[in-house]
């Protein structure tokens, strides 16, 4: 699969996923003998992850951890395990946080249609 193909199924951009492969945040990429990169559904299935780790803000030293895990082979499952656990109860606190938050706007806003209501 050529990377423009990649980059439509992942939502990222080119330059994107040249810097993962640049950084070490994705495995190397097979190349053509024609020099270009050949992703597989693996690689691809890996950007989407990076993709997801990132959008919801995972820090980029974390990801390069993760992914240096991920290179040195299924030993390191458990703290493959252990980062993503992690990073899933940042998430839950988080959404805990805007949950909180979208509740305080709700009911500012039915007071205002309250008073609203009762001018009209």
């Amino acid at each position: 699969m050529k990377i423009s193909e990649v980059a439509e199924r992942t939502g990222l951009s080119i330059s994107t996923i040249r810097y993962y492969e640049k950084s070490g945040l994705c495995p190397p990429i097979t190349r053509g003998a024609d020099g270009k990169r050949q992703f597989t559904k693996t690689d691809v299935d890996w950007l989407l992850l990076l993709s997801s780790l990132r959008e919801t803000g995972m820090p980029t030293s974390e990801m390069l951890d993760f992914a240096a895990l991920y290179r040195s082979g299924n030993e390191t499952i458990p703290e493959r395990k252990a980062a993503l656990l992690t990073h899933r109860q940042r998430l839950t606190d988080r959404q805990a946080e805007l949950d909180r938050c979208r509740n305080i706007l709700d009911r500012k806003l039915a007071k205002y249609d309250e008073i609203m209501g009762d001018q009209a």
